[in-house]
């Protein structure tokens, strides 16, 4: 076992060390923290200017907690526990793999590519796989548990983005390993930072309380008021599982024909069927996915 106390060693190590970079340089510019802060602060100063539901308070309820949420899934859930279990999972993978006799590495190798068009083959092949992992979670009972957290929000906000289950990453990032990490060789890999921060802007854009839709780019990019419907309480039995799972392309919604967009959906009621009954302190909301459904 003195290999996978190594891993937890210099997983946490690595970590630490990491924490520590981006505290004592707060203006590097692949600096996360400051890039999270930044993006939030830019999205929220746009819903002050140009607010679609003017009755919304800008600090409008559940802001706080889903501040927290930013905070807690992408720093100290990956302080905690994510880091360490990832790095155990990856090296368990990539035992198996190796005794099953497939390459240790990667299976395609993409480095013959500029590194623009990487990047951007690695943004559409990871948004296509988490627009399959976000339909699972919504047609798959034991994770729509998890889910329903993230649907939990009734007043739309660009915090709502990162207000989810822990599992959450679990799940996202276990097939991204998979179907990203080590199917493609891609050079230069810490460029994904570059990718990951479109995504994060996109997202919060998503959940941002504007009227947006981008005109004719709302069939290529998810938007504000093709998302809002997404996070609607009530929707046509056709539609029962969900609709518009899109992450950042709305492409797929509209090719695997998901997207359901009947009217603005400014001021249509959020949540879901039982939402009354749903925990409202982060504790109880984090135990709940765990419980059994009588």
């Amino acid at each position: 076992m003195d290999w996978l106390w190594q891993i937890l060693v210099d997983s946490y190590y690595g970590y630490a060390n990491y924490l520590w970079y981006i505290l004592s340089n707060p203006f590097a510019p692949d600096n996360y923290f400051t890039l999270l802060i930044g993006i939030s602060l830019g999205v929220w100063i746009l819903e002050l200017l140009f607010p679609w539901r003017k009755e919304q308070k800008p600090i409008r309820k559940q802001f706080w907690q889903d501040a927290f949420y930013m905070f807690f899934n992408f720093f100290l859930f990956n302080l905690f526990i994510f880091i360490a279990l990832s790095n155990t999972t990856a090296d368990l993978f990539g035992k198996i793999i190796t005794a099953a006799g497939l390459p240790a590495d990667h299976l395609l190798d993409m480095t013959f590519l500029p590194v623009w068009a990487q990047l951007l083959f690695f943004f559409v092949v990871a948004d296509l796989v988490q627009w399959l992992v976000h339909n699972a979670l919504h047609r798959i009972p034991w994770m729509w548990r998890f889910h329903r957290l993230h649907h939990s929000v009734t007043e739309m906000g660009f915090a709502a983005h990162l207000r989810y289950h822990f599992m959450e990453s679990v799940f996202y990032k276990t097939v991204l390993y998979l179907t990203i990490a080590y199917v493609l060789n891609l050079e230069n890999i810490e460029n994904a930072f570059i990718v990951h921060s479109i995504t994060i802007l996109i997202g919060h854009l998503n959940h941002a309380n504007l009227g947006w839709d981008y005109g004719i780019f709302k069939y290529l990019l998810n938007n504000p008021k093709m998302h809002i419907w997404h996070h609607a309480k009530e929707l046509p039995d056709a539609y029962s599982k969900g609709a518009n799972f899109a992450i950042s392309l709305s492409v797929w919604d509209y090719l695997f024909n998901t997207n359901y967009i009947p009217a603005s959906g400014r001021d249509i009621a959020l949540g879901f069927e039982d939402i009354e009954s749903y925990p409202e302190g982060f504790i109880d909301q984090q135990l709940e996915a765990f419980k059994r459904k009588k």
